[in-house]
């Protein structure tokens, strides 16, 4: 394997329930200036349609990899080897994580229409942070390519 490919790669796109809700307000955007008129009309499903499309999507473009010794998780990029070891949270668990157990120090990359979650220690005493939340639909795989990442590391 390269070093630059990423050996984990995951997209946290926002539910199907979502865009239809994109949709409706759309239609909504369209229906209040239809007093105006035809093309009052479809200048509201226009604008108001693309500006929640925009948001849905924004919100739903978060990514999370393992690429070239660092875990990338939205806007952070992180060596692995200031990492402790990921742990794999159950969707009860996760949903504790995200809620009375949370640290606001911690660096979270959550959306709540994902049961489940890693959470890592970050080692780095230099760093404040006391650990990384990800959300993820497949926690075990994640944690299998930090493991990885991090046993290549041990190696070389």
């Amino acid at each position: 394997m390269q070093p630059s490919a990423p050996s984990y790669d995951e997209r946290l796109t926002a539910p199907g329930s979502w865009w239809v809700i994109a949709a409706l307000l759309g239609i909504s955007g369209g229906l209040v200036m239809f007093p105006l008129g035809n093309v009052a009309l479809l200048a509201g499903l226009i604008v108001a349609g693309a500006l929640a499309a925009v948001g849905v999507s924004s919100y739903g473009s978060a990514r999370i990899r393992v690429v070239a010794g660092s875990l990338v998780a939205g806007e952070a990029r992180i060596p692995v080897t200031a990492l402790g070891a990921p742990e794999v949270l159950d969707a009860e668990e996760a949903r504790a994580w995200r809620t009375y157990k949370a640290d606001p120090r911690a660096f979270m990359v959550m959306r709540g229409y994902v049961a489940e979650a890693v959470r890592i220690e970050v080692t780095d005493p230099a760093d404040p942070t006391p650990y990384v939340y990800l959300s993820t639909r497949d926690p075990k795989a994640l944690v299998a390519a930090l493991e990885a990442v991090r046993a290549e590391a041990r190696e070389s």
